[in-house]
């Protein structure tokens, strides 16, 4: 049995760097001083173990009253402006790590706000870069994931179109296209000659679209694949359906007590892939666990 690790796969540059800053300050701390981070870190169980095990506590919004013996980390998925407000009120001290991709994002979005645009994203109301999104915009910003809810929207004001930076682009096009559409629609409808002025934005992060091709290609070259990432991230869902519609024999683990024997009777070639937010060193433990449980292989990374 030949056990391959995708070289595409795993931690993205905004997350590496999210990471980096956190382990950097670690290191940096005074005896007695702290290092917070509001909210986990990233969606992987098994990463956030191990930063925990180095300091890092996670802390909720609640908390941020009593963080005095330290700092507190802002994550990658960024967050609203009334986070900073509340920490520079209380004298909180702030490393903010947001990747600068999601930085960008509230950028533009809070520049169309403020010229009057009803600002629509696509992607999941509850997620943490949403709802940092949704802040920039005092709150008024709509949130869909389909075309079914774009009945949400008033076709009548000018909108602009973005999306969380680890959502489907396919979707993205598709709501941009029935966008298009409808307000072509409304405007005929409403014998309103004027056009409704409608942008759409593709602000879907480049390094989680680009690995689609990559990883149905790996994923073919395949018997089976195991797919490991946190239950909670929002990529690992997005890349772990792609990778079952190239290769129906995909297996979802966040860990290697979740390896099932039965999926290795008669397979030749196992590869293994992840999220962006999935370690490397995770993948590399998941492949020994493998190769000592399953069969032997001869050392490989594809």
């Amino acid at each position: 049995m030949k056990v391959s690790i995708d070289k595409s796969a795993g931690f993205c540059w905004g997350v590496i760097r999210t990471i980096d800053i956190a382990e950097s300050e670690l290191e940096s701390n005074q005896p007695g001083e702290k290092l917070y981070v509001l909210g986990d870190i990233i969606h992987n169980p098994m990463e956030i173990e191990r930063l925990q095990k180095k300091g890092l506590k996670t802390i909720s919004h609640a908390d941020l009253p009593n963080m005095r013996d330290g700092k507190v980390l802002i994550r990658a998925h960024g967050e609203p402006p009334s986070t900073f407000e509340i920490a520079e009120r209380l004298g909180v001290e702030i490393v903010d790590a947001t990747c600068p991709v999601v930085w960008k994002v509230q950028e533009r979005i809070k520049k169309f706000y403020d010229q009057g645009y009803q600002v629509v994203i696509y992607g999941k109301k509850d997620h943490a870069e949403v709802i940092g999104l949704v802040g920039h915009t005092n709150g008024e910003a709509i949130v869909i994931k389909s075309v079914e809810e774009i009945d949400q929207v008033d076709l009548s004001r000018k909108t602009v179109l973005f999306s969380q930076t680890t959502m489907d682009k396919q979707t993205f096009y598709l709501l941009k296209e029935e966008f298009q559409k409808r307000i072509k629609e409304f405007i005929v409808d409403s014998f309103d000659e004027q056009a409704r002025e409608f942008h759409a934005k593709d602000t879907i992060c480049g390094q989680v679209f680009g690995r689609d091709k990559k990883l149905r290609e790996f994923a073919q070259q395949n018997d089976i694949m195991i797919f490991v990432a946190g239950r909670n991230s929002s990529n690992g869902k997005v890349l772990f359906h792609i990778c079952q519609e190239a290769n129906s024999r995909t297996y979802f683990v966040e860990t290697e007590a979740e390896l099932q024997p039965q999926w290795f009777e008669g397979v030749k070639t196992v590869g293994i892939s992840g999220a962006t937010s999935t370690p490397q060193w995770l993948m590399e433990r998941i492949k020994q666990s493998i190769e000592e449980t399953f069969g032997v292989s001869q050392p490989a990374i594809a």
